[in-house]
């Protein structure tokens, strides 16, 4: 199992024409963060989790050539916006993308991209194929996806297990029952956006909080905006299993 960091940051974390600020300055990559989303290959199946405006930027650095299913975690346009270009994988693979939203989900996104559900569409579209999940497991192809619910202040989303790996992302609450889902995960990648509060998102000391109760042997910080500060700086206040993560990680498990 593969998982790469196609993005770890926000819309208030992508370099700003004319922004002055440390982190629009800083000559480190890793301070350079595209809007989240993430690659997972697992038994031979590609997934990715969010098709955010920089989508087509991410699949080309990384030279993702196969996607199997696309996954939302949520509505919001900077995990949904980039999903025109997933007409490229139409062409190459030559059949329809499943993709897999709660029931909500998959309408903003039809409503957003009403020209792709037209009846009669014009060719060259992307072409997409509704699955809806709800708050229980779910297969796509062998692969078992564990929805965990959490709320991104009001509005309700979905992080995945999929096997020792847990994703959770744009939260700032979450239930114990949904928590217990994610615990015995090898790998965490779990929203932490700034230190200070914030709220829709984990600020750095709840994510730390969250990250410890969890109890994954290593996890990874996304979702990152500007005001969390510089990679190198960070990293020298978190504990050894924890890290910021970063545009193009990639983590074996």
């Amino acid at each position: 199992m593969k998982i790469t960091v196609l993005g770890s940051g926000t819309s208030q974390g992508v370099p700003v024409i004319g922004c002055n600020c440390s982190v629009c300055r800083s000559l480190d990559f890793r301070d350079k963060r595209l809007r989240v989303s993430l690659h997972i290959s697992v038994d031979d199946q590609s997934f990715i989790i969010d098709s955010g405006p920089d989508f087509r930027q991410q699949v080309l650095r990384e030279r993702i050539r196969h996607v199997d299913a696309l996954i939302f975690t949520h509505e919001h346009k900077d995990h949904t916006a980039g999903m025109d270009d997933i007409r490229s994988f139409n062409f190459l693979q030559k059949q329809d993308i499943p993709i897999y939203g709660r029931a909500s989900v998959l309408n903003q996104i039809k409503q957003e991209f009403s020209y792709i559900f037209s009846e009669n569409a014009y060719p060259g579209v992307p072409r997409v194929t509704p699955m809806v999940i709800e708050n229980k497991p779910f297969k796509i192809q062998r692969v078992e996806v564990i929805p965990i619910e959490a709320l991104h202040y009001k509005l309700p989303v979905f992080g995945f297990r999929i096997k020792d790996f847990t994703y959770l992302t744009d939260i700032k609450t979450i239930g114990p029952k949904e928590i217990a889902k994610a615990k015995g995960s090898k790998v965490l990648v779990l929203d932490a956006l700034q230190k200070e509060d914030h709220i829709s998102h984990l600020t750095l000391s709840e994510a730390l909080e969250l990250a410890t109760e969890i109890g994954a042997e290593k996890t990874y910080f996304t979702h990152i905006s500007h005001k969390m500060g510089l990679h190198e700086s960070v990293e020298k206040e978190l504990p050894d299993n924890i890290s910021l993560a970063y545009d193009g990680l990639q983590i074996d498990l």
